[in-house]
C-alpha cells in the first residue's frame, strides 16, 4: 500500500489508509467520527447481524483516509454482538490501524480496551477526548511519559470543540507512513500464566498465521480467556482441536490451583495491573481536587432510598408538560382541520362525486388530520426524553432500577430498552442488542411493547380529556404508564422464571458527568422522533385510512328498515317548529347513517366480533377500530374520527371527543387505554422482534401472549367496576 504524502498528480489515484475508530460508550467516538468524515458518511448493517455498520472518508496531505466506526464496547472478549463486531473488523477487515477514543477523565477503565487491542498487534493511536474536563477534575496527564510506556501516539483531544483534531490526522498519516509499523507493548503475565501461554502458543503452530492477526499468542490468550467464539473457532478450524481444548482445560485448572482464581479474572487483573502502574507513573492529580458537580448531584439522584421518587417525579413532570403545554396547541390544529373540512365541503359542487367528497373530508382529512392534531403531545415528549438523554440522567435511571431489575432476573441495562420504548417500541427492541446473554434480550424484547410508546399516545391524548376532569389530566397518564412498568417488571419476573431460567448477569455500567444539553442537539433529537410519526401519518396511516374509509362505506346498497326519504319529507311538510323539524330530521338521518355503518364491511366484520369484546364493554365501533389499529396505534384514534364522522354525521362538527363523552362513560374510556396499552403491539414490532430474534417462534408468541393478557386484564378491570359502579 502506498504511503506518500504529497505530491499526488492530477488523475494520479491518492493512496489510502483505513482506520478502525474504537472507544467505550460515552467517550465521545461518535462526536469525533462525525467531525473526522463530516458529511462523507454511509451507515449500513454488518453482513449477518443487525449491529449498525458506519463508514466515512476524509482526506489529509494528500492521503484518503477512510474510516470505520466500530460500535461503542468495552472490552473486545466477545460477549455481545457489538463486542463480536468491533473485533471482528480488527481481525478480518485488516485496518491499517486502530484510533482508540479514551475518555481522559476515567484513564483507568477506558485503557482496559486499548489494552487489548495492543495485544492484538495492531498499531494504534489513543485520542485522549474530554481532556478538559479531566483538568478541570484535577487530572494532570504526562501525555509524552504515557505514551513512551504504550509505545503509541496519543493525542490531547475536546472533539466537540474540535480541539485536537488536526494534531490526530497528523499522526494517523504518521504512523501509515512508518516502515516497518511501530508495534505496541506487549503486557506482561507474570510467570505463571507466562509459561501456560508459551506451551499453548507452541500448540497452536499452524492454527494461527506466521504474521498479522490473530498471532498464536492472542488465540492461547483468548482460550485461557474461555472466549467461546474462539473456542468454535479452534473446534472447527484446528487439525488437533481436541489436543489444544484439553490443554486449554489443564492450563485453566493449574492456574486455578496454583493462583486461586478464575484464569479469566486473573488476565485481567493482569491487564488492570499494568494500566494502573502506568497511570501512577503518568497521571496526578493536584491538591484541589474535589468531587465533581456529577459527583455532588449524584449524591442525592441515586440515593438509596431519594432516586425512586425522583425518577417518578420526573416522569410525572414530563407528562405534565404534555399536556399543559400541548393542550392549547393541539386545538389549533383541531380547529384548523374542522374549518378544512367544512370548507372543502361548502365550496364542493351540489350533487358532484360525492364519493371523491367523501374520501376528502372524511378518509383523508378525517383520518390523517385526526392524528396531526396530536403532533404537539407528541413533540413535547420527546422533546423531554431528549432533554434527559443529553443531560446524562437515563443513564442514572438504568443505574437506579438495577437493583429492581436484578430481582425480576435481569440485567441493569435491560432498564435503557424500556425507556427507549416510551419513545417508540422498535428502537426499543432494537437497544437489546447491548445485553450479552440472550436470555435476558429475549425476555427484554418481549416485555418492551409494554412500555406506552409514543404512538400510544394519541390514545390517551383523546380518551383522558373526553372522560376526566382537567386537574386529573396529569394524574391518569401518569397511572397508564405505571400500570405498563408494573405488568412489564411481573411478565420479566414471569418469562425469567419459566422459559428462560438462568443466573442474571452481573451489572457494569458506566455513568457519563452530567451535561448542559445543547439546544441543538435536543431538537434534532427531538425532530428525528417527530418526523418519523409525521412520516408514518403521512404514509402507513393515510394507506390505513383510505382503507377503512372504504370498509365504512362500501357495498353502499342497503334495505333500510324503514323509508327514511319519505318520513324526512313528512317531517318536511308538518307545520312544526324549526328547531323540532331540524331535530326530528337529524334523527331520521342518523338512523338512516347507522343502517348504512352497520351494512358496510366494516359494521360486518365489528358486528362479528361484538359478542366477544362487550364483556371488556366495547362495542363493535371500538371493536373495528382496535383492529385497524394493529398497522400502527395512532390508527385508532383515525378510525374513531371516520366512524362517528359518517355514522353520526351532523351539519355541526362536533369534536370527537364530545361523541366519546356521549356514548361511553368514564369506566370504558379508561378501558380503552389499557387495552391499548397491553394488547398486540403494531406490525412493525412484530416485523422487528422476529428479526432481532431470528425465530417468528418468538414474535408470534409475543403478538397472541400480549393480546390474551390485554383481553384478560380489560375484563377484570371492566366486570370489577361495573360491579361496583364505578366510572358508569
Amino acid at each position: 500500500m502506498a504511503r506518500e504524502r504529497t505530491g499526488v498528480a492530477p488523475g494520479v489515484q491518492r493512496p489510502q489508509v483505513t482506520v478502525a475508530l474504537a472507544g467505550n460508550p460515552n467517550s465521545g467516538k461518535t462526536t469525533l467520527f462525525n467531525a473526522l468524515t463530516g458529511a462523507r458518511q454511509h451507515v449500513g448493517n454488518y453482513p449477518g447481524v443487525t449491529v449498525e455498520k458506519k463508514e466515512g472518508d476524509f482526506e489529509h496531505d494528500g492521503m484518503k483516509v477512510h474510516v470505520i466506526d466500530l460500535p461503542g464496547t468495552y472490552s473486545l472478549t466477545a460477549y455481545s454482538p457489538e463486542e463480536l463486531v468491533a473485533r471482528n473488523v480488527v481481525l478480518n477487515e485488516a485496518p491499517d490501524m486502530v484510533v482508540d477514543v479514551v475518555d481522559a477523565s476515567n484513564l483507568e477503565r477506558n485503557l482496559y480496551l486499548a489494552v487489548q487491542f495492543m495485544e492484538l498487534g495492531i498499531p494504534m493511536i489513543l485520542a485522549f477526548n474530554m481532556s478538559d474536563l479531566a483538568e478541570a477534575r484535577g487530572h494532570s496527564i504526562d501525555i509524552e511519559r504515557l505514551s513512551e510506556l504504550f509505545q503509541v501516539p496519543i493525542i490531547r483531544m475536546v472533539a466537540h470543540k474540535g480541539e485536537g483534531l488536526h494534531e490526530l490526522k497528523q499522526a494517523i498519516i504518521q504512523v501509515a507512513g512508518q516502515t516497518p509499523p511501530q508495534q505496541p507493548t506487549t503486557v506482561k503475565y507474570g510467570r505463571h500464566i507466562e509459561a501456560e501461554l508459551t506451551k499453548l502458543t507452541e500448540s497452536l503452530a499452524g492454527s494461527a498465521p506466521e504474521s498479522g492477526r490473530p498471532t498464536a499468542r492472542w488465540l492461547a490468550l483468548k482460550l485461557l480467556e474461555g472466549d467461546e467464539a474462539v473456542v468454535g473457532q479452534i473446534r472447527r478450524e484446528a487439525r488437533n482441536a481436541i489436543e489444544i481444548l484439553q490443554k486449554v482445560d489443564e492450563s485453566r485448572n493449574l492456574l486455578a490451583r496454583e493462583l486461586g482464581d478464575d484464569a479469566e479474572i486473573l488476565i485481567a487483573d493482569r491487564r488492570y495491573g499494568f494500566i494502573s502502574g502506568a497511570c501512577q507513573e503518568a497521571v496526578r492529580s493536584t491538591v484541589e481536587t474535589r468531587h465533581s458537580m456529577s459527583d455532588r448531584i449524584d449524591l442525592v439522584l441515586t440515593h438509596r432510598v431519594l432516586s425512586i421518587p425522583i425518577f417518578l417525579l420526573m416522569m410525572f413532570l414530563v407528562f405534565k408538560l404534555t399536556f399543559a403545554v400541548g393542550d392549547p396547541l393541539m386545538g389549533w390544529i383541531e380547529d384548523f382541520f374542522a374549518w378544512l373540512g367544512d370548507t372543502i365541503t361548502a365550496a364542493w359542487p351540489e350533487g358532484a362525486a360525492p364519493l371523491l367528497l367523501s374520501l376528502i373530508v372524511d378518509g383523508i382529512i378525517g383520518g390523517v388530520g385526526g392524528v396531526l392534531v396530536f403532533l404537539p403531545n407528541i413533540l413535547l415528549l420527546f422533546l423531554a426524553i431528549a432533554i434527559l438523554e443529553d443531560s446524562g440522567y437515563m443513564a442514572r435511571a438504568a443505574f437506579i432500577m438495577d437493583r429492581f431489575m436484578h430481582k425480576i432476573g435481569l440485567h441493569g441495562k435491560s432498564f435503557i430498552p424500556m425507556l427507549i420504548g416510551f419513545g417508540c417500541t422498535v428502537p426499543a427492541i432494537m437497544a437489546t442488542r447491548t445485553l450479552e446473554n440472550e436470555r435476558d434480550r429475549l425476555t427484554t424484547m418481549l416485555v418492551a411493547p409494554l412500555m406506552s410508546c409514543g404512538a400510544r399516545l394519541p390514545i390517551y391524548a383523546l380518551i383522558i380529556p373526553a372522560f376526566f376532569p382537567e386537574a386529573w389530566h396529569a394524574r391518569m397518564l401518569w397511572l397508564i404508564y405505571f400500570i405498563g412498568i408494573v405488568l412489564a417488571i411481573i411478565c420479566a419476573k414471569l418469562l425469567r422464571s419459566t422459559l428462560f431460567k438462568g443466573e442474571a448477569a452481573p451489572f457494569v455500567m458506566e455513568l457519563p458527568p452530567y451535561r448542559l444539553p445543547t439546544v441543538r442537539g435536543v431538537f434534532v433529537h427531538m425532530w428525528e422522533r417527530g418526523w418519523l410519526y409525521l412520516k408514518k401519518a403521512g404514509t402507513l396511516i393515510l394507506g390505513v385510512s383510505i382503507i377503512m374509509w372504504a370498509l365504512l362505506t362500501f357495498p353502499q346498497e342497503t334495505e333500510y328498515s324503514r323509508g327514511y326519504e319519505q318520513a324526512i319529507k313528512a317531517v318536511s311538510l308538518q307545520q312544526l317548529p324549526a328547531e323540532e323539524a331540524v331535530g326530528l330530521i337529524a334523527e331520521l338521518e342518523q338512523a338512516r347513517a347507522s343502517e348504512e355503518l352497520a351494512n358496510s364491511f366494516a359494521g360486518r366484520i365489528g358486528h362479528a366480533i361484538e359478542p366477544l369484546i362487550k364483556p371488556l364493554g366495547f362495542d363493535w365501533k371500538i371493536g373495528t377500530a382496535s383492529i385497524g389499529a394493529f398497522a400502527a396505534k395512532e390508527v385508532f384514534v383515525a378510525q374513531m374520527g371516520i366512524v362517528y364522522s359518517v355514522g353520526e354525521a351532523d351539519e355541526e362538527s362536533v369534536p370527537l371527543r364530545d361523541k366519546l363523552r356521549d356514548n361511553y362513560s368514564p369506566l370504558v374510556g379508561f378501558c380503552i387505554m389499557l387495552f391499548s396499552l397491553i394488547s398486540a403491539p403494531c406490525m412493525a414490532t412484530i416485523a422487528v422482534t422476529r428479526r432481532e430474534s431470528n425465530s417468528w417462534k418468538w414474535a408470534l408468541f409475543q403478538l397472541g401472549g400480549l393480546t390474551v393478557l390485554a383481553y384478560g386484564i380489560t375484563l377484570i378491570v371492566y366486570q370489577v367496576g361495573s360491579a361496583f359502579g364505578i366510572g358508569i
